[in-house]
């Protein structure tokens, strides 16, 4: 199916608006997104209509926390006080900074007298609204949410920030610090052929965590392999079941996104891929079967429920203190340490556990995979190349992504910053401690990042697959509802249909 650029955007508008209406599945939007040529990234796929992982935390910022550089607080009343009266618009799903940043728009406005509007919507508007907004270059909208794989959609619709930075002087805010930014994170999400589309501003990312309580109760050490992984999970659900405890808890929806999450962990940590290097599907192969073997047991260990729940259920067995061992989302650790937590300080992060045997390289698996145990989902904003105000909402997204808002950001919620220096802010590292909001887990959120961080692969096709197809057959031999407990040949169904898809969109 071939597109001219106009019809191509107003079937992906139509589509969106259809899905949001819900006169078509989520399957028939995917399928329609994949025609179009548009993906969507490991994490933000699993939240068309769904809410992001629940954290539990009151995302409210301190006031004291909003000390601006006097440098910078005279930036925005000198030259962003010329545009007051300007009103700018951003679109956004429910990100954790974008909360926060629409919490607390106001101080913006306050400085420079421009007014700006916070549009959250689903995912799934947010690409409408953008795709509409580019088609029509109507400028509507003068800030852009980006899922990470949308990027190179855009790319030619957004103004490179870095290169606006330094054209324009005169709005440049001082001591902005482009090097500041996390180096992986900026390759990861925001870079497309050498042009930076935007500026990072999310990171969820899978790490390990553990009740510390459990493991010293029974003399284990934390886990760094699959193997010792298991072990310990066996060993406490065998002494704890009779208190209702479990071993590990699990995402494992059938059909849902979140169970491809937790078969890609066990597939590339057992040193397997989703693609081989001819493009073909290789979850069948011996690693691949090894590792979903490995999740085929941690579901005897896990609560039943584990089935039927997605990220969030998952966080309730944590929160509520069911289960003692997990790989899955960072974004969950504050929420173990809020108030209402039945396990409040008893959770620890540790870094992801090692591949057995090994990873397999990028350059040996397909459509720019990349194996690792740092599962990540990322976005960035990005400014409107047909923004009716473009100057006013440089310097807002300036002051958005500024070394102070986004540290608050993270103060105000404790998930990952962008940012090198918000990680070593003494603040941040101040909230190193149990409670709400704790920021005690970003040390190995960082190395994470750094050092292990993780991407499924990049082709428009991935997003129906991943969503439906692989989910749903894994869903049957979980459940047992068919391939009666026998991962190889769920692997080789599911072989076929993928392999079939990816031909017939004259990939292979």
């Amino acid at each position: 199916m071939g597109f001219h650029k106009h019809d191509k955007q107003t079937f992906i508008v139509d589509s969106a608006t259809a899905f949001g209406q819900r006169r078509i599945s989520k399957r028939e939007f995917l399928r329609r997104m994949g025609l179009a040529g548009v993906g969507f990234s490991a994490f933000s796929l699993g939240l068309l209509g769904n809410s992001r992982p629940q954290r539990q935390v009151s995302l409210i910022g301190e006031a004291a926390h909003a000390d601006l550089p006097d440098d910078v607080t005279k930036f925005l009343k000198d030259v962003g006080g010329k545009y007051k009266g300007a009103k700018i618009r951003y679109t956004s799903e429910a990100t954790p900074p974008t909360v926060v940043l629409n919490q607390i728009k106001s101080e913006f406005t306050g400085l420079t007298g421009i007014d700006v509007e916070v549009e959250i919507v689903p995912l799934e508007q947010v690409l409408a609204k953008a795709t509409q907004d580019v088609q029509g270059q109507l400028g509507t909208y003068d800030l852009y949410y980006l899922d990470q794989s949308w990027v190179a959609t855009f790319a030619p619709d957004c103004i490179d920030p870095v290169e606006l930075y330094k054209s324009k002087p005169d709005l440049a805010m001082p001591g902005f610090d482009w090097e500041d930014f996390s180096k992986p994170l900026v390759e990861g999400l925001a870079l497309y052929n050498g042009k930076m589309v935007g500026i990072p501003f999310d990171i969820p990312i899978f790490i390990l965590m553990y009740r510390q309580d459990l493991l010293e109760k029974h003399g284990l050490s934390v886990p760094t392999t699959c193997e010792e992984f298991s072990k310990a999970a066996h060993a406490i659900f065998d002494a704890e079941k009779a208190n209702g405890i479990f071993g590990t808890g699990l995402q494992a929806k059938s059909g849902h996104y979140s169970l491809e999450c937790d078969w890609t962990q066990a597939v590339w940590s057992h040193g397997g891929s989703i693609f081989g290097k001819d493009k073909k599907f290789s979850g069948n192969d011996a690693q691949g079967i090894t590792g979903l073997k490995w999740y085929q047991d941690l579901l005897t260990i896990a609560p039943p429920n584990s089935t039927a729940s997605t990220w969030d259920g998952q966080f309730q067995m944590m929160q509520a203190g069911q289960v003692a061992l997990v790989q899955s989302w960072d974004e969950f650790f504050p929420g173990l340490d809020a108030d209402d937590s039945k396990v409040k300080g008893l959770w620890q992060p540790a870094k992801p556990l090692k591949a057995t045997p090994g990873l397999r390289s990028t350059s040996d698996v397909g459509f720019g995979e990349i194996p690792n145990l740092g599962h990540q989902g990322g976005s960035i904003m990005g400014l409107s190349a047909y923004s009716k105000n473009q100057e006013a909402a440089w310097i807002f997204m300036q002051w958005a992504c500024c070394k102070e808002i986004m540290t608050r950001c993270t103060l105000a919620g404790g998930f990952a910053p962008m940012r090198e220096s918000s990680f070593a802010d003494p603040r941040v590292k101040a909230k190193e401690k149990v409670g709400p909001g704790t920021t005690r887990h970003l040390e190995i959120v960082k190395w994470t990042i750094d050092n292990v961080m993780a991407s499924e692969p990049d082709m428009p096709l991935w997003a129906g697959l991943s969503s439906n197809e692989i989910p749903t057959e894994l869903g049957k031999l979980l459940t047992g509802q068919d391939y009666n407990g026998d991962a190889k040949a769920c692997m080789d169904a599911v072989a076929k249909i993928v392999d079939s898809a990816v031909q017939d969109a004259g990939l292979l």
